[in-house]
């Protein structure tokens, strides 16, 4: 039952925030909260010590904190901070957490890349009739969320818990 939260929770939840993100340019902030409380109740039902768990938290503290100083900035939205903090508690500090903030980097980058091609052609994409939502092609702003939802699929066999679900089956 544990296991099946543990591949279930995060990535619906990254899920939920890219197709709002990319539909509203907002990711719901009950995305996040779920995410660190469901962390908080699943990490100690499925066998990660309190300093493995203390390490996951103190990951997630460091994403914050360089998130919280773009978003001070101007750089990042807070949803995207929001998400990306949340996230990062799943992975905790160790090499998966450098797995997911180099995914999402590298997403991140050829999804704006995509985006500003998409809208520097968006009058004949409208002309032609493509179907791609209106806050992608009108917005100033790159839906982040996207990048975070792929990066974290992406990275996510590698996380702790990941790895502790799946040692539970057998």
């Amino acid at each position: 039952m544990i296991a099946a939260a543990v591949f279930v929770i995060l990535p619906l939840c990254l899920a939920i925030a890219a197709f709002s993100d990319l539909f509203t340019m907002t990711i719901p902030n009950r995305v996040s909260l779920i995410l660190v409380a469901s962390f908080a109740v699943i990490a100690p039902l499925s066998g990660l010590g309190w300093d493995v768990i203390g390490m996951h938290f103190a990951g997630a503290a460091i994403v914050f904190s360089v998130c919280f100083a773009l978003f001070a900035v101007n750089v990042m939205g807070g949803g995207d901070a929001k998400l990306l903090s949340a996230t990062a508690l799943w992975f905790g500090f160790s090499q998966s957490l450098l797995f997911l903030v180099a995914d999402v980097g590298l997403i991140g980058g050829l999804l704006t890349l995509l985006i500003l091609l998409v809208r520097s052609q968006s009058n004949t994409i409208l002309a032609i009739g493509l179907p791609l939502p209106s806050s992608l092609l009108l917005a100033k702003k790159i839906p982040y969320g996207i990048a975070i939802a792929i990066g974290g699929f992406m990275a996510f066999p590698s996380s702790p818990l990941f790895i502790a679900a799946l040692e539970s089956l057998k």
